[in-house]
């Protein structure tokens, strides 16, 4: 009985919790689907307005806590998986949490976000009312294989049963790969980035997307945004870059935020928000148009926009703790477009800057770390104030910033991170703040390591 196993799973999280030793977030949905295998599919079906499926190589989180926002501002109850547990385990634990209700009575709507190579299992389980689907980037290696592999895995999903043809697919036009997958389906809802002031001059060497998926010949950018994001075209003429009908029309970007003005089928909106850079850009453009296939949309996108706007940063996602009279920028770099990114978010800030960068190599950071090799980190020569270099990897980074050219001298390295953050901090100046790019893993030891100062809570996370 799904009652009993509930029961069961709760219980192990429980004790978990009770033990020290975390889990809460995960454990539960181990437990839940040994007993339970469909449990999944169980839960999803009591849901009156189904489940919102959000995927991604970069961006995920932030959106999907952006998305959660916007169906709240609905009146929407929503069951998500705000800890960032995104594998099946961690879908089955969120549900399972949902399920049990609270003041506001049982959820109508999942919002969830899904790591990219669990998407098809968990869809085929909850057969989702939309997808959400924002990039796709070279990540982890060692797991996904190359990035058409996820392509494909994407594409079979969306030919399969598994999304029927009332699913919407709400796709990023500026990534070639979605708007492959895109092309001649009718339930589409497009969105991207037509401010071109923030354009690249040319298209990163680590970029993903060079080809065209139809015909093979060589992809043009018009405009080069993020990584391979932007507006292009194929050369031979077989595709180009879908017109959106949700767009960031304008993006004021600030070292503290930014103003996006977003337009729907024309309709301009303003949205005033906390999380900075382009790729939050991306985000809150991406949040906005899943918004658009949600019920009783229709009169509410000023609530939307609003609830969107006051939305602030993920746990370790552009997230700021106040730490010794300093401030910390806490940026999650886990792969090449992402770390240039976070680097062209930073140096947006005037003057010097203080970095703490943080390399792991576990197996949810991915286990190849030569993807640090198509970082660009050389912009940040000329512009460091200092510059600290921890994690399992520390050696491998401060080996790239040696062959970058940077004066080693003046690098510390330092890879134990309680050891890192001291002497990271005691070199950014008061009243300054530290940046600091750690992987995913690192970014759980950083936080740990200032939970255990008192400087933030702790944040269990296993996913």
């Amino acid at each position: 009985m799904l009652k009993l196993a509930s029961l069961v799973a709760l219980g192990a999280g429980w004790l978990s919790r009770r033990l020290g030793r975390g889990g809460g977030t995960t454990l539960p949905g181990v437990v839940l689907l040994r007993l339970r295998p469909n449990a999944i599919a169980e839960f999803a079906a009591r849901l009156p307005h189904g489940a919102i499926l959000i995927s991604a190589t970069n961006g995920k989180t932030t959106t999907t806590r952006l998305v959660v926002a916007a169906a709240e501002a609905l009146g929407l109850r929503v069951v998500t998986n705000a800890e960032g547990s995104n594998l099946e385990r961690g879908v089955a634990a969120a549900l399972l949490h949902g399920a049990r209700g609270g003041d506001g009575g049982a959820p109508d709507i999942a919002i969830l976000e899904v790591d990219e190579a669990a998407l098809p299992a968990v869809a085929r389980a909850v057969q989702p009312r939309a997808l959400v689907l924002m990039n796709l980037f070279r990540d982890q290696l060692d797991r996904y294989g190359e990035l058409d592999t996820l392509v494909d895995i994407w594409r079979e999903l969306l030919d399969s049963a598994a999304v029927s043809e009332s699913c919407s697919l709400v796709l990023n036009a500026d990534d070639p790969n979605l708007a492959d997958l895109g092309r001649d389906r009718s339930n589409v809802v497009w969105f991207g980035v037509d401010d071109v002031s923030h354009a690249l001059d040319a298209r990163a060497h680590a970029a993903d997307a060079t080809s065209c998926r139809r015909c093979g010949h060589p992809i043009e950018h018009d405009i080069v945004l993020l990584g391979h994001l932007g507006h292009w075209h194929c050369t031979n003429g077989d595709a180009a870059r879908p017109v959106p009908s949700v767009t960031a029309t304008a993006a004021a970007l600030r070292s503290d935020g930014q103003t996006v003005t977003v337009a729907i089928d024309g309709s301009p909106i303003e949205i005033d928000s906390s999380l900075a850079g382009l790729h939050n850009t991306y985000n809150v453009t991406a949040a906005m148009a899943a918004a658009q296939v949600m019920p009783t949309i229709h009169g509410h996108r000023a609530a939307v926009a609003q609830a969107i706007g006051a939305t602030g940063a993920a746990f370790g996602r552009g997230e700021r703790i106040a730490i010794d009279g300093r401030k910390l920028n806490l940026l999650l770099a886990k792969n090449p477009t992402g770390v240039n990114q976070n680097i062209r978010t930073v140096l947006a800030e005037d003057g010097q800057v203080h970095v703490l960068a943080v390399l792991n190599d576990r197996t949810a950071d991915g286990r190849d770390v030569s993807w640090i090799w198509d970082v660009d980190w050389e912009p940040l020569e000329g512009r460091l104030a200092s510059l600290t270099l921890a994690g399992d990897r520390a050696w491998d980074l401060a080996l790239r910033f040696r062959y970058a050219g940077f004066d080693m001298d003046t690098v510390q390295v330092k890879p134990d991170v309680a050891g890192a953050l001291d002497a990271a901090v005691a070199a950014t100046d008061p009243d300054s703040t530290l940046h600091v790019l750690p992987t995913y893993t690192a970014m759980l030891d950083v936080r740990s390591e200032l939970a255990r100062r008192g400087h933030v809570s702790e944040y269990w996370d296993e996913s």
